[in-house]
């Protein structure tokens, strides 16, 4: 059984599982029911994000996490588990030859307490709450109890980054003026490539549901503000803004490094690392490569000898 929700959270809890449950693309939600079989009954559910999620399109790679109720009943290494008790999620590749065809995912692996824990305001490690403020899926949901304990924990995700927004936004302004103004400072803050526009895009593809989602986290949050037309107005004190400034100034400092390390991390512990490599380079040269079981085994020592290979064939160059 589930625990009762946070005081405060049960408006944007029920809103977050209305999201949740909207449906998604049928070879999707297969891949997710086999994803969460691995773990013998242990997944809790399966959050499925990112642009396959909104454009429905699924030759590219998925995106989930799966959420467990502990790391024991995964199917990982020692040296995986021990990683991912230290600086979760661990990530791995995984593959679905099911009706709709070869479907290919990148999954984040971690406990749902684990996650509840990583999306709340003052964890230094932003990368949840900033990644499940936004749209997403609950493919496969154990049970309707599973399913309400996975929301809660989204649920904080989306308060904490309204929170963030409140603390670093300006004193009035619209939905989109607060959301895409924190957008802009955790893209800046990580490892990323896309566009300055990117942000404020992320806003403008569903601003409606940013602009609810905002009020909500904020009275979840307890944060008081007035509306008036679609301009927002929050009762901040000064030193608190201060307060948050410097208190993100030090996530800022971190998240680059927390993300070189989860990637120095996962050349150890990312399962079917191999296979992933290959599918990224038949998708952009058209060049198949037959991975060998050697090479799934020691895919350190064999990436040399396969990309020298591809350099003299003028795959790489």
């Amino acid at each position: 059984m589930t625990t009762p929700a946070e005081p405060g959270l049960e408006r944007l809890a029920a809103a977050v599982a209305e999201e949740l449950a909207a449906p998604v693309v049928p070879g999707v939600r297969r891949f997710a029911a086999e994803l969460a079989a691995r773990s013998g009954g242990r997944a809790a559910g399966v959050l499925f994000y990112g642009s396959a999620l909104r454009t429905g399109a699924t030759d590219g790679l998925l995106d989930f996490y799966v959420l467990l109720d502990d790391l024991a009943h995964w199917d990982a290494g020692p040296m995986a588990r021990r990683a991912n008790a230290t600086l979760p999620p661990n990530v791995e590749y995984a593959e679905s030859a099911g009706p709709d065809g070869g479907l290919r995912a990148k999954i984040a692996i971690m406990t749902v307490a684990q996650f509840r824990a990583h999306a709340r305001a003052l964890s230094r490690d932003t990368t949840i709450w900033t990644r499940f403020t936004q749209p997403a899926a609950l493919a496969f949901a154990r049970d309707p109890d599973a399913a309400r304990e996975v929301a809660e924990a989204v649920a904080v995700a989306v308060r904490s980054a309204a929170w963030w927004a409140a603390l670093l936004g300006p004193e009035s302004g619209t939905a989109a003026e607060f959301w895409s103004g924190l957008f802009r400072r955790t893209y800046a803050s990580e490892l990323r490539v896309e566009s300055a526009a990117q942000p404020s895009a992320i806003v403008e593809r569903a601003p409606e549901r940013f602009a609810r989602m905002l009020e909500l986290g904020w009275e979840a949050a307890g944060l008081g503000f007035a509306r008036d037309g679609a301009r927002l107005t929050t009762a901040i004190p000064e030193r608190e803004r201060r307060k948050a400034e410097r208190a993100w100034g030090l996530r800022r400092r971190l998240a680059k490094p927390l993300n070189l390390a989860r990637l120095a991390k996962a050349v150890f512990t990312f399962s079917g690392g191999a296979d992933y490599v290959a599918w990224k380079i038949e998708r952009h040269s058209g060049h198949r490569i037959e991975v060998t079981p050697f090479q799934r085994r020691h895919p350190l020592l064999a990436a040399g000898p396969v990309l020298w290979r591809l350099w003299r064939q003028g795959v790489l160059r």
